[in-house]
C-alpha cells in the first residue's frame, strides 16, 4: 500500500546541522509538517527536530542563536522506504510517534510520513474545561455588569474565541465552570450547538479557585483533560501540548511561559561588609504559570469536594508524591487578559492572529 500524501513537500523541512534554532523555530511555525529534518551535504538525515526538541532545548538554557545539531534528536526512528503501510502505523502508534522519516538503504531521506495524516484524524474526544468564573477586579468598571470571558475582543467574546480556536483543533466536548454572572455565560454559550461542540457547566455556589471545579465533573473522563484559564487568547496547537502530554506518561502537564523582568536598579552582591560583584539593571529570567493544564484522570481523585483549591496545589501534591508533572513551554502567542493594557494589546492582536473568517 502506498504511503499517504502530505501537504508540502517534506524538502521544505530539510535543515543543515548548524542551522539557527531561531531559524529553525521560523521554518516549523510556518510549516504544515511541524518538523526539521537535518541532513548532510547528501541528504543522510544526522537527526530531527521537533517543537519539543526546541521547547526542552529552551528550557534547559540553549539560546535561539545555537545551532541545530546542540538540540537535535541524534537517534530519530526511521523506516526503509517500501515498508508497508500498517507494519507504519504499528511503529508509530507504539512508540507515540507524531513524525516517521523514510530513508533508503544509505540512510538518505525519502519522505516523511505523520501520524494524524495517516490516521486521518478529525476530532479530539478529550474533555476540556474552561475556568469561567473569575469576578476580573482588576479591569475595574468593565466587569461590573459583565464576566470578564464575554468582553468583546474583535468582534467576538474572548470565550467564543477560546472555544472556537480549540474546535478547530478537533476538541467538541465542553464543559464552563461558572460563578460570577453565570446566567450570562450560560445564555450566550448555551449547549454549543451554534459552534456544533457540546457544552455542560459546574456551577461553583462559592468560588472554588483553579483546580476546584474539577471536583464537580459529574464522572471521570476516560482521557486526558484539558483545562484552560477563561481570559486568555494563544495560538498555541494544542493537539502537540496533548501529544506531549501523553508521551511523557505525565500525571499532569502545566504549560510555562517564559517571563523576563528588568530590574530598574543596579544590583550589589555582597559577602558580608564587601563588594563583590555588581550588576548593573540585569535582567531576570523565569518561567511562569501559562493557565493552560492537561491533567489524567486518576488526578482528580486528588482533589477535594466543595472546597477551594488550587492548580498550584495540585501540581505540589503530585511533586511530593512523586508523581511526574510535566513542563511544556509555550513559545507561540500567549496574552494573559488581566488589566485593561493586556485587553488593549489583544484587540491589536485580534484581526491579524485570530480573525480567519
Amino acid at each position: 500500500m502506498p504511503f499517504c500524501s502530505i501537504m508540502e513537500p517534506f524538502e521544505t523541512a530539510l535543515v543543515g546541522p548548524k542551522t539557527a534554532i531561531r531559524d529553525i523555530i521560523k521554518r516549523i511555525d510556518e510549516s504544515s509538517l511541524q518538523i526539521a529534518l537535518v541532513v548532510d551535504e547528501s541528504r543522510v538525515l544526522l537527526g530531527t527536530i521537533t517543537d519539543g526538541d526546541i521547547r526542552r532545548g529552551i528550557l534547559s538554557g540553549k539560546t535561539l542563536e545555537d545551532t541545530a545539531d546542540r538540540i537535535m534528536n541524534k537517534k530519530p526512528m526511521v523506516v526503509l522506504e517500501g515498508t508497508p503501510e500498517d507494519e507504519l502505523l504499528a511503529r508509530m502508534r507504539s512508540r507515540q510517534l507524531r513524525h516517521m522519516p523514510i530513508v533508503d538503504t544509505g540512510g538518505r531521506i525519502v519522505g516523511l510520513e505523520i501520524f494524524e495524516k495517516l490516521m486521518n484524524l478529525s476530532e479530539n474526544d478529550s474533555w476540556v474545561v474552561l475556568m469561567a468564573g473569575g469576578l476580573g477586579k482588576r479591569l475595574g468598571n468593565l466587569t461590573e455588569n459583565c464576566p470578564k470571558p464575554l468582553l468583546t475582543i474583535g468582534d467576538k467574546p474572548i470565550l467564543e474565541t477560546i472555544i472556537s480556536n480549540l474546535k478547530s483543533h478537533g476538541f467538541h466536548n465542553f464543559y464552563v465552570s461558572v460563578n460570577y454572572k453565570a446566567e450570562m455565560i450560560r445564555d450566550y454559550l448555551g449547549n454549543g450547538d451554534k459552534w456544533n461542540v457540546n457544552i455542560k457547566y459546574l456551577q461553583e455556589d462559592e468560588r472554588l479557585g483553579t483546580a476546584g471545579s474539577l471536583g464537580l465533573l459529574p464522572e471521570k473522563p476516560k482521557s486526558p483533560l484539558l483545562v484552560m484559564n477563561a481570559d486568555l487568547l494563544t495560538t498555541l496547537d494544542f493537539n502537540k501540548l496533548m501529544h506531549f502530554h501523553k508521551k511523557q506518561n505525565a500525571k499532569a502537564t502545566m504549560c510555562l511561559r517564559d517571563y523576563n523582568f528588568q530590574v530598574p536598579f543596579g544590583v550589589v552582591k555582597l559577602n558580608r561588609q564587601s563588594i563583590v560583584a555588581l550588576d548593573e539593571k540585569p535582567t531576570m529570567n523565569f518561567f511562569v504559570n501559562a493557565g493552560i493544564y492537561v491533567v489524567d484522570p486518576d488526578v482528580l481523585d486528588l482533589i477535594p469536594k466543595n472546597e477551594h483549591f488550587d492548580m498550584t496545589t495540585l501540581f505540589s501534591k503530585l511533586i511530593e508524591m512523586k508523581s511526574k508533572a510535566s513542563a511544556f513551554l509555550i513559545r507561540e502567542y500567549w496574552i494573559d487578559i488581566g488589566r485593561i493594557n493586556d485587553l488593549e494589546a489583544a484587540k491589536d492582536d485580534y484581526i491579524k492572529l485570530f480573525n480567519s473568517e
